[in-house]
C-alpha cells in the first residue's frame, strides 16, 4: 500500500523515466570480443575487414575485433586450433591439409573466392605456351600444393613435373623471375605480382590453373575453433563482413581512401592498383557456402595424393545462421 502510495505522487515523466532506467533495459547491449589473426601482414586482400572495423560495422553488429598480422604465417589456424585466437584468414586448400591432420577448425566464411595462384612468365621470355616449360625452371614459394597444381597445368599439354626443375625462391617469386634465376614462377597472384613486375618495368603474363584442369577453391577464408560451430558471433561477423564488402563495391574511391587512412604505409602505386584490382574477387557472400566446390577441392587433392580422404564437408565447414 505504502509503494503505491508513494508511486501515485510521482509525475508521470518520472515515472516513465524510471522505467526507461530499469535494470533490464538500461544496460548497454553485449559486446563480444573477437581476435582475429591474419594470414600474412595486412594488404588490400584484407581491406573488408579493415572496411568493416573502420566503418563502423563490426561495432554495429555488437563485435569488437581486433585484427592481428601473425610473426608467422603458418602458425594462424594452429592458434585458433589451440583457442589462443577466435579467427584465422587462412586458405581453403590450407584448411583441408589442417583437417587431414586431425586440427579441430571450421570453416565459416569467405573473404576471397576466386583463385589468385596462377603461374606467370615473362612476355618476352622463354615460355610463351604451356608447351615451352618443358626442361625449364619454375619457382616456388612454399612446399604445400605446387606439385598437385603443376600436375594438372602441365597435364593440359602432355607434360609432368619432372618434365621441369622446382627451384624455391621463397617469397622472391618477381625477384626470380627478373634475375633469370627462373623462366616461370608459381605461387605468384595475379593482383600482386602481375603488377609488381609492371611496375618495375617487366611485362608478364599469367596462366591460370583454374583454366588448366585445377578445380575453383576458395583462396581466402574464415575459420574459427569446431567447437565455435553454434556461436551466434559467426553470423554477426559474417554480416558485417558482407555489409562492408557491399559498400566498398559501391564506392570503390571512398573505399581506398578509408583503407589508407587506416594504414598509411601502404599508400603507394602497388598497393593502390592491388586494392582495386581486387575489389572483383571480394565475396559479396561471405557467409555463404558452396559444398559441391569442397567436395570437388578436396577430390582434387586425394587425387593427387596431397591429402587423405576427407570426412564430409558440413563436418569442417558451415553457412553460418
Amino acid at each position: 500500500m505504502q509503494i503505491h502510495q508513494a508511486l501515485a505522487g510521482l509525475s508521470p515523466f518520472l515515472l516513465a523515466l524510471g522505467a526507461a532506467l530499469s535494470p533490464a533495459q538500461a544496460q548497454a547491449p553485449a559486446t563480444e570480443e573477437v581476435t582475429l589473426l591474419l594470414d600474412w601482414f595486412v594488404n588490400p586482400d584484407h581491406a573488408p575487414l579493415v572496411i568493416a572495423k573502420e566503418g563502423g560495422y563490426f561495432e554495429r553488429e555488437g563485435l569488437d575485433v581486433e585484427i592481428i598480422a601473425p610473426a608467422d604465417p603458418s602458425t594462424p589456424p594452429r592458434l585458433v586450433a589451440a583457442r589462443e585466437a577466435d579467427v584465422a584468414v587462412t586458405y581453403q586448400p590450407d584448411l583441408m591439409l589442417n583437417i587431414n591432420e586431425g586440427l579441430p577448425l571450421l570453416r565459416f566464411g569467405t573473404l576471397i573466392e576466386n583463385p589468385l595462384n596462377c603461374l606467370i612468365v615473362l612476355k618476352n621470355g622463354p615460355v610463351q605456351s604451356l608447351s615451352d616449360l618443358r626442361g625449364k625452371r619454375i619457382g616456388y614459394s612454399t612446399a604445400s600444393m605446387q606439385d598437385a597444381y603443376l600436375n594438372a597445368i602441365l597435364g593440359s599439354v602432355g607434360l609432368t613435373v619432372a618434365d621441369v626443375e622446382l627451384i624455391n625462391v621463397n617469397w622472391n617469386l618477381a625477384t626470380a623471375l627478373m634475375s633469370g634465376q627462373v623462366e616461370a614462377a608459381i605461387d605468384g597472384y595475379r593482383n600482386i605480382e602481375l603488377t609488381q613486375l609492371e611496375l618495375q618495368g617487366f611485362e608478364a603474363m599469367a596462366f591460370f590453373p583454374e583454366e588448366h584442369g585445377v578445380p575453383l577453391y576458395d583462396e581466402l577464408i574464415y575459420v574459427t575453433h569446431s567447437d565455435n560451430r553454434e556461436a551466434p558471433w559467426l553470423a554477426s561477423f559474417t554480416e558485417a563482413v558482407e555489409q562492408a564488402s557491399a559498400w566498398m563495391t559501391n564506392h570503390p574511391d571512398e573505399a581506398w581512401q578509408m583503407f589508407v587512412a587506416a594504414h598509411a604505409d601502404l599508400d603507394d602505386e602497388l598497393n593502390r592498383r592491388m586494392f582495386f584490382d581486387t575489389i572483383p574477387r571480394f565475396a559479396l557472400r561471405p557467409g555463404a557456402l558452396d559444398t559441391v566446390r569442397y567436395e570437388r577441392f578436396a577430390a582434387f587433392m586425394q587425387a593427387n595424393e596431397v591429402i587423405e580422404a576427407l570426412p564430409p564437408v558440413d563436418t569442417y565447414a558451415i553457412q553460418p545462421r
